[in-house]
């Protein structure tokens, strides 16, 4: 491929997040509601569902990867839900902790949560524009 050409982006694949511990790690998000697509401990993956769409998050141990609190500069994803404070009571009851209170965005409200390995998850909605959501 000449420097002139270009490729075409499809989509997401899958978003990778290295983990110390894969069993803890699956039992860390399924707390937090993120269910469970496969799990392959040979391999040291698990792909955790995001809503009907076949990517979704893939969480690779990696050995030798201690916990790291955040916060520090660092990629985040954010997911959408349909109501981010209400994502974020459910976090809070689940003993997940939030890494701030839930804050207005330009298109609704994000809670952001991070797992022990220093994985920065967000929760966004789009209740000030329905329009460009997934549930317009």
């Amino acid at each position: 491929m000449s420097d002139d050409e270009c490729y075409e982006l499809l989509g997401f694949d899958n978003v990778l997040l290295p983990v110390g511990d894969l069993g803890e790690a699956v039992l860390f998000y399924g707390r937090a509601g993120f269910p469970v697509g496969f799990r392959l401990d040979e391999a040291g993956i698990a792909l955790l569902r995001v809503g009907g769409e076949i990517p979704g998050l893939l969480l690779r141990q990696e050995d030798g990867l201690g916990r790291r609190p955040p916060p520090w500069p660092s990629p985040r994803v954010w997911l959408e839900v349909p109501d981010a404070r209400a994502a974020a009571e459910v976090l809070r009851d689940a003993g997940i902790g939030l890494l701030d209170e839930p804050f207005a965005v330009a298109t609704g409200w994000t809670v952001e949560f991070a797992d022990p390995w220093g994985n920065v998850v967000g929760l966004t909605d789009y209740a000030k524009r329905p329009q460009l959501g997934r549930r317009p």
